[in-house]
């Protein structure tokens, strides 16, 4: 197994509000950590709330004091409780700083070990498994959106068709950082036959589509040719946001 991340402003927008961190070597008890954040707020507060998420984030997992007692069966609990942290953090400098007021980030935190996933996910950056073409899986997201439209498509009250062009698509749910929204979801998942995993911003995910993805990811050259790819596939089409992705090769 190994991964490449990267990170673009993109096309249209200043400021580089997106997070990764990639770490295919053993950092406090995991065997591997990989995160995105995807931040929100003005005056800068959104490129700070991401950062932050991913500093304190990757440094409580580092620094956990009893890591000769974690078990895989531990990861989520460890994972969660990591996520909870950076979003206090970021809710202490939104505190201090009336500039930084109701910003926060979206995160999705991910550990691999043997055959499973281990996952923390807020907001409405992904991850996906990736199957080759003679799969019939295809790309399958492991994540769940925290968008109102979401929201919406999950009661049928929008067809997908209809969520791609509504006007509130963007709107998030859920938010690391901001108090009465920062529900954590955790997920443990089989890998099964997946020959990659993404995890990725939605600046990638608006601007390419499941096939066009699909196809970058399993094809030809090292990880991190790949993962460029996608980012210059993605600015090509526009890139109207910030972009950010992480490759991970299972079975290469």
């Amino acid at each position: 197994m190994y991964a490449a991340g990267l990170t673009d402003v993109g096309i249209t927008r200043e400021q580089n509000e997106d997070a990764i961190f990639v770490h295919n070597k053993p950092i406090g008890p995991f065997p591997n950590l990989f995160i995105v954040a995807d931040g929100m707020g003005g005056h800068k507060a959104g490129e700070i709330a991401s950062t932050t998420a991913v500093e304190k984030f990757s440094g409580f997992i580092r620094d956990f004091p009893a890591q000769d007692f974690v078990r895989p069966e531990d990861y989520l609990d460890l994972l969660i409780s990591a996520a909870q942290h950076a979003g206090n953090e970021i809710m202490i400098k939104a505190t201090a700083d009336e500039n930084m007021q109701g910003m926060g980030t979206t995160l999705t935190a991910g550990v691999i070990d043997g055959d499973k996933i281990f996952l923390v996910h807020i907001g409405d950056s992904r991850t996906y498994l990736v199957h080759s073409f003679e799969s019939d899986l295809g790309m399958v997201q492991v994540t769940t959106d925290h968008t109102f439209v979401e929201e919406l498509l999950q009661t049928g009250r929008v067809t997908e068709e209809e969520a791609k062009t509504h006007p509130r698509r963007h709107v998030l749910t859920r938010v690391l950082g901001v108090p009465d929204n920062m529900q954590i979801d955790g997920i443990v998942r089989d890998i099964g036959d997946a020959t990659a995993v993404l995890l990725c911003s939605d600046g990638l995910t608006n601007m390419l589509d499941n096939d066009s993805m699909m196809r970058i990811i399993n094809g030809l050259g090292y990880v991190e040719h790949r993962t460029k790819y996608l980012i210059d596939e993605a600015n090509k089409k526009g890139g109207r946001d910030n972009i950010s992705a992480i490759v991970i090769d299972i079975a290469r």
